[in-house]
């Protein structure tokens, strides 16, 4: 934002930070008039926006109001640049879609807790790519059996029976993207029970 849209939207924000800041002291204008010397008519025209204020007014007010300067002139806060991404449940995974049209791929973040552990396999059209941003992954995929752990990935058509969730020993976070389009089987990971496939 701009220093003179700052200084503009602090401005504006003058008057009405004037009267809550009195009337939270219980005072009228003719009280604050009492305490500053400036005549009352003044006080209400700052407090209505219909005079501009100078340094000079807002200091004398803050000092009889007894408030920080900055409670007065602060600049606006700036929004919160963090978004919240809707998201939903299946089962105990959570999942967050992270594109908002229906083009594909498509993207999600998948939080699986420690009970996501029993595998069921099952087949759909379609072709998953994953990568584990924390925690260890359990992937069954035909008659592999595979554990990923963070920055590892997997690949494959989703006609092959398959499941993925934690291995019981704690939380998994992953991405998936998801389309239509198959390939054949990329991993990189270590089996669970001998050396890795790919």
């Amino acid at each position: 934002m701009a220093i003179e849209h700052v200084v503009s939207a602090a401005l504006e924000q003058l008057p009405a930070r004037l009267r809550k800041a009195r009337e939270k002291r219980s005072l009228t204008l003719s009280d604050l008039a009492g305490r500053t010397g400036v005549s009352t008519s003044t006080l209400s025209r700052l407090e209505s926006g219909q005079r501009r204020a100078t340094m000079e007014l807002v200091l004398l007010i803050a000092l009889a109001l007894e408030v920080p300067l900055v409670e007065l002139v602060a600049a606006p806060k700036l929004s919160d640049p963090r978004v919240e991404l809707p998201h939903s449940r299946s089962g105990g995974r959570t999942v967050v879609p992270l594109t908002r049209q229906r083009t594909e791929p498509r993207a999600f973040k998948l939080v699986i807790p420690p009970t996501e552990s029993t595998p069921a396999l099952r087949t759909h059209s379609g072709y998953e790519w994953l990568y584990v941003l924390s925690g260890t992954m359990r992937l069954c995929l035909g008659e592999h059996d595979l554990e990923l752990g963070p920055g590892e990935v997997a690949e494959f058509p989703t006609e092959q029976p398959h499941w993925f969730g934690s291995t019981g020993r704690g939380q998994v976070e992953l991405l998936s993207l998801f389309g239509t389009q198959g390939e054949m089987m990329h991993v990189r990971a270590h089996t669970r029970s001998g050396p890795g496939v790919g």
